[in-house]
């Protein structure tokens, strides 16, 4: 078949439909996006929760929303930068951060709902795997379904971090071991103590510990804010511990006190009538004395 040449005329452009806005910026995937939040037409309107988990450079964000028409409703959220407050002031985007942040949501969200006594999750960090069951007597387990946005989902990545603290925490999220560090794929086993080593921070530790030993300056320069907080490859493990079990004693979000403010006023406040008529009645009376005293004088 010879070259055939695309000819995009009127009636081409006039079929046109332009893709989603934000497909269009590349920042949702519709395919994944819509089985996520599709539910089943016998629950009516039973709301899909999906656990949202998002990076950025400096945080993690975590979420539990349902998809309504009008846009996605957030029912409770948990941020990295939170850790502060519990101990953890560095490193807040490493896979344990992501642990733990998914635990302060987790945590968070049955307190929210009266939940948090009935379900616990796992307190023992093991690393192996652990799921969540619903309890007779009580409200069932919440159930959610974890989202990864595009996130290349592959063994080991930071999402799987946040949502193994979600199920450690007591929420029921669909998953399975495949994608933990210390699964092997060619062997098909999974080693949960290479997962609990990565939960408590020691592949960090490690790291610290080589490059102390190997190159200080280096050292130095990349854990500069480990150093200045007072963080050493033996406290790490510690420091998580102490982490895991403030976040479940208090994990409620605490608003800041609002400031009092004083604005700072760069014109003239309105005047009320009252003030614009009194106003009047001065300029009067100082004009009617002026001309009195001019009178008086001439």
């Amino acid at each position: 078949m010879g070259f055939v040449k695309v000819v995009k005329n009127k009636a081409y452009f006039k079929r046109y439909e332009v893709k989603f806005r934000r497909r269009r910026e590349g920042k949702t995937d519709y395919y994944a996006r819509k089985r996520l939040v599709v539910q089943d037409k016998n629950k009516y309107n039973t709301p899909k929760y999906r656990m949202i988990v998002r990076f950025s450079n400096r945080d993690i964000c975590c979420q539990i929303a349902y998809a309504k028409v009008e846009g996605d409703q957030i029912v409770c959220a948990a941020y990295s930068h939170e850790l502060a407050k519990y101990g953890i002031a560095v490193g807040l985007t490493n896979y344990a951060a992501a642990y733990c942040t998914g635990l302060l949501l987790a945590r968070r969200l049955l307190h929210k709902f009266g939940m948090d006594q009935a379900y616990e999750g796992q307190v023992e960090v093991t690393g192996d795997e652990f799921n969540v069951e619903s309890i007779d007597g009580q409200p069932g387990a919440f159930t959610c379904y974890l989202d990864a946005g595009l996130a290349r989902t592959t063994t080991g990545n930071k999402v799987f971090g946040a949502l193994k603290g979600a199920v450690d925490g007591g929420l029921a999220i669909p998953h399975s071991v495949k994608r933990f560090p210390g699964y092997d794929t060619e062997s098909k086993e999974f080693n949960a103590e290479v997962h609990r080593r990565h939960i408590m921070g020691m592949n960090v530790a490690d790291y610290m510990s080589y490059l102390l030993e190997e190159d200080e300056e280096a050292y130095k320069k990349q854990f500069s804010r480990f150093i200045k907080n007072g963080v050493t490859p033996d406290t790490v493990e510690e420091m998580y511990k102490k982490a895991h079990t403030a976040i479940r004693a208090n994990p409620v979000h605490e608003k800041k006190p609002k400031k009092d403010v004083k604005k700072k006023r760069w014109n003239r406040a309105k005047l009320s009538l009252a003030q614009r008529k009194d106003r009047i009645a001065q300029k009067k009376a100082s004009f009617l004395r002026a001309q009195e005293q001019e009178a008086g004088e001439g």
